[in-house]
């Protein structure tokens, strides 16, 4: 899309109707990227309107979210086509605002998914430690963490050698803060004061949080422009900087995909109670401290049943399996193909299409913020602009910030927390 080549064919697509161009000049596509972007960010919204408040397969608007794919790909396509005879004065005051407000959101969506990973892994470790007395997952969480503290420490002395010369204060400020954020949350993570109020809390967490943060580090000082001669990489040879460029990108895009999947799904990390068959009885019914929840059907009542008989032993695992009645396991065809969602979604369908939404402002502010459009070549390197640099040294402080939080937030807010 950043190609006079792509132009022109847009161009003819649309009878020459559409002119593309950038306060009166000729650009490269950089409205297209928003038109696309648009177009795909559209299509998400109106399937998450369209499957608000669907709760399992039973409804029958479940089956556009798994199913209907030939009509989705063409009214997507159809988006695109639209979007391209809408004014382009419009796609310029939305990357401006709209997208980029969309893009912070995003954002600060992955480091909350990035400090809830943290967590979530040392604590899988402890467990399987505390429980099974495992040796060898004990050996695993040690040496992960010390691996990891490692990477940090040499990617930290990498940037100081290659990227910290004389002249490079951007670089040299953001290496040092770095450096100094990762020795406060290491040390607050130990801290008796956290570890009395979270004693699952440790170096574990802390590590993953420190070479991620190193990483964004380290990736913002690589992909800044080199107008002040601090980045070594772009004077490499061409076939360097073409490597360090796609490398660039498709570890953008891994990470895009990654939040988007694992935000989407995981409703649970967001603070999202996911969905119940379940009715809240009464405070006055739960003095004996057994049940505060009733099923709300027959057979819930029996799945419940299935699941007390093999928490006391009485019945295999296996047996959860198995709870369906057959009518619900066979559909009107015959087939015998086991549905999951029948009682329950397993993820919001209305959250997945939103946070879809929001990866596709990101995505169009990351290619088209800031770019200089005389410079670009036949290909627009991901990120190199001072604007994503800075923007990926922020989400390191913020990614501190935000860890910093979950282990103080004990501390500052007892009755909320169940250590």
């Amino acid at each position: 899309m950043f190609t006079p080549w792509a132009l022109n064919k847009l161009k003819h697509l649309t009878l020459d109707y559409m002119k593309i161009s950038c306060d009166g000049k000729e650009c490269h596509g950089f409205v297209a990227v928003h038109r696309i972007n648009f177009a795909l960010g559209i299509f998400h919204a109106i399937l998450a309107i369209i499957l608000l408040g669907v709760k399992s397969s039973k409804d029958g608007r479940a089956a556009i979210q798994n199913g209907f794919w030939g009509p989705k790909v063409i009214a997507w396509l159809s988006l695109i086509v639209l979007t391209f005879f809408i004014p382009q004065g419009f796609f310029i005051t939305w990357g401006n605002y709209f997208a980029l407000f969309g893009a912070i959101l995003f954002l600060l969506l992955g480091l909350i998914l990035l400090v809830d990973l943290a967590h979530t892994w040392a604590e899988y470790c402890l467990e399987k430690i505390e429980f099974h007395d495992s040796r060898a997952w004990r050996g695993i969480l040690l040496g992960s963490t010390l691996g990891m503290y490692l990477a940090a420490l040499a990617l930290t002395i990498v940037m100081y050698i290659f990227f910290a010369h004389g002249g490079c204060s951007m670089n040299q400020a953001a290496i040092t803060v770095n450096l100094i954020l990762l020795l406060i949350v290491s040390f607050v993570s130990v801290h008796p004061t956290i570890q009395e109020y979270n004693p699952r809390a440790g170096l574990g967490q802390s590590a993953m949080v420190a070479i991620y943060c190193t990483y964004l580090t380290m990736s913002a000082v690589s992909m800044e422009p080199d107008d002040k001669h601090c980045n070594p990489i772009l004077r490499a040879n061409r076939g360097t900087r073409t490597a360090s460029i796609v490398l660039g990108a498709i570890v953008t895009m891994l990470t895009i995909a990654y939040t988007t999947t694992r935000a989407a799904t995981q409703g649970l990390a967001l603070g999202s109670k996911g969905p119940s068959n379940y009715v809240q009885i009464g405070s006055d019914d739960v003095e004996h401290n057994l049940v505060t929840q009733q099923p709300s059907t027959r057979r819930e009542m029996r799945a419940e049943a299935l699941r007390a008989a093999v928490a006391s032993g009485s019945l295999p695992a296996s047996a959860l399996d198995d709870r369906d009645d057959d009518d619900d396991d066979d559909s009107d065809d015959g087939s015998t193909t086991k549905d999951d969602e029948r009682h329950a979604t397993q993820y919001s369908y209305t959250l997945f299409h939103l946070i879809f939404l929001l990866a596709t402002t990101w995505v169009a502010t990351l290619l088209t913020m800031n770019v200089d459009k005389d410079k670009t070549g036949d290909f627009v390197p991901v990120g190199r602009t001072y604007w994503a640099s800075w923007v990926k040294i922020v989400s390191a402080w913020v990614c501190y910030g935000m860890y910093t939080w979950s282990l103080v937030a004990p501390v500052a807010l007892p009755d909320r927390f169940g250590y």
